[in-house]
């Protein structure tokens, strides 16, 4: 099974989270598309297609469930836009909010990312969703 790993990019410390993502859902034997890893960073205009391309056209390909890591003040804009095109698809996906509830953030978070998916504030919970939604014993 694949898993979609989503979130945001910019910083070591972004795509570090992102990593432990990987290394739990290789723990389960699930295979991951990391973007960063996979496809590498838009580090200029020029990288644009070849981002979109790689991300989405190839990235989603057969994708079973995407991970969400939803920290921070904000979520980016092609983490917002993967799960909407996950949800379009019908693939279900799952958010990880570690630095506070997702009450607590709904007035940034949206009520619509908020109501789309189950969001865990853990790795245990994670693990645990994970394992649910994938029918993982």
């Amino acid at each position: 099974m694949k898993v979609y790993l989503a979130g945001k990019l910019r910083t070591e410390s972004e795509r570090e989270q992102l990593e432990e993502i990987d290394k739990l859902c290789k723990s389960l034997n699930l295979t991951t598309f990391l973007p960063h890893r996979d496809v590498g960073l838009a580090k200029s205009i020029k990288d644009v297609e070849k981002t979109f391309k790689g991300d989405i056209i190839e990235g989603f390909k057969e994708v079973n469930l995407v991970i969400a890591l939803l920290d921070g003040l904000h979520v980016g804009a092609g983490t917002a836009w993967e799960l909407g095109y996950a949800y379009s698809k019908g693939i279900p996906a799952i958010g990880l909010k570690t630095d506070e509830s997702a009450e607590d953030a709904l007035e940034y978070l949206s009520a619509i990312l908020i109501g789309s998916m189950p969001i865990v504030s853990s790795t245990k919970e994670l693990k645990d969703k994970i394992k649910e939604i994938l029918k993982i014993t």
